[in-house]
């Protein structure tokens, strides 16, 4: 165990570090933010801080590490391909962060939206622990591989399956966040769901898309306090979607509400268009049970007040993962660790 735990202290260092922000990661949160406006210095900021913070704390790596008592066992490593989507800052630092901890080398074919941010980081690593730093390797094309980690929408999934799924791999499709409201919520309960709902303009797939409400809801409350989020209608390409997505539903006379920078709009699905929400109603716990076990696969986190759902979440959350907090439920450590094993042959 001596190695993973020089490891978690590495990581933690790194942690501490991107903390103090210094001069490299801020020069490179400017270019990201030059490069793709959708991330703001206030996103990446937020990011990095939930990566210091949630995933890089040296008490919860190691309480990670402990639920895994083969994580120190020798092994020849991996190479593990990672494809990294683009809609969130690091959005992949998790999937790189296991591949580190489970031993492999990971090589990582960023997002042409995302490609200033981690090379930054990887840059402090450079500089606390460079044998640890050396098992990434950045691509331009992914070649060489023996697993890979895909992740990026429907459409691309099968693109992945199709040039991938002769490998053991994770290939991850679009997903959503859901809240489930009862009407006895409070401000402060609706004003933590407004950052589930607007943080990174609604990009991440934990991000809610979609609100589960009783029949008889007043939406009166709901309005007056996502009043308070109306600065986000100032970024020109949030309001750019929001225009032509409410004109949509003016001119083919689609039922639906609005204030001045959100739509809420009556449907099933839970994926919902920039600057919109769907909204579905409810009557008894067994029907919303019913409901969202038929969206399963569509589902990446569901936030309530009361638990409403086994897996349900405290609003204001959904954008602060912890290390176990794997997408789609998926064991992404215990997947890198059986490579190489009978279970993988």
């Amino acid at each position: 165990m001596a190695k993973i735990h020089h490891q978690i202290d590495a990581l933690h260092q790194l942690g501490r570090q991107i903390e103090a922000y210094p001069k490299e990661v801020e020069l490179a949160a400017l270019r990201a933010n030059r490069d793709n406006p959708w991330f703001t210095t206030e996103d990446i900021n937020y990011a990095l801080s939930v990566i210091a913070e949630q995933f890089l704390a040296k008490d919860k790596l190691e309480a990670l590490v402990n639920q895994y008592p083969d994580i120190a066992k020798d092994q020849a490593p991996w190479k593990v391909g990672l494809v990294m989507a683009g809609n969130v800052p690091l959005v992949g630092f998790h999937d790189l962060l296991m591949v580190l901890l489970a031993g492999h080398h990971a090589i990582v074919k960023q997002s042409s939206k995302d490609e200033r941010l981690l090379p930054a980081v990887l840059q402090l690593l450079e500089d606390i622990e460079p044998e640890l730093a050396n098992q990434v390797t950045i691509v331009d094309r992914l070649t060489g591989f023996d697993a890979v980690i895909a992740t990026g929408s429907n459409n691309t999934s099968r693109y992945f399956e199709y040039y991938f799924g002769q490998y053991p791999g994770i290939i991850r499709k679009n997903r959503n966040g859901v809240a489930v409201l009862t009407g006895h919520e409070t401000q402060d309960d609706l004003r933590a769901l407004g950052e589930d709902i607007f943080r990174y303009f609604g990009l991440g797939c934990r991000n809610v898309a979609k609100l589960y409400v009783p029949y008889g809801y007043d939406f009166q409350k709901f309005w007056d306090v996502m009043d308070e989020y109306r600065a986000i209608i100032d970024h020109e390409k949030y309001k750019n979607n929001y225009d032509y997505n409410k004109a949509v539903l003016v001119m083919n006379e689609m039922p639906h509400m609005a204030n001045d920078h959100l739509i809420l709009m009556e449907h099933e699905q839970c994926a919902s268009p920039m600057a919109m929400l769907h909204y579905e109603y409810y009557e008894t716990h067994d029907e919303l049970q019913a409901k969202l076990a038929q969206k399963t696969e569509q589902v990446q986190t569901i936030v309530s007040k009361e638990q409403l759902h086994e897996s349900a979440i405290p609003f204001g959350t959904t954008q602060q993962p912890s290390l176990t907090d794997f997408p789609d439920d998926y064991d992404t450590l215990r997947f890198l660790l059986e490579l190489g094993t009978a279970a993988m042959r």
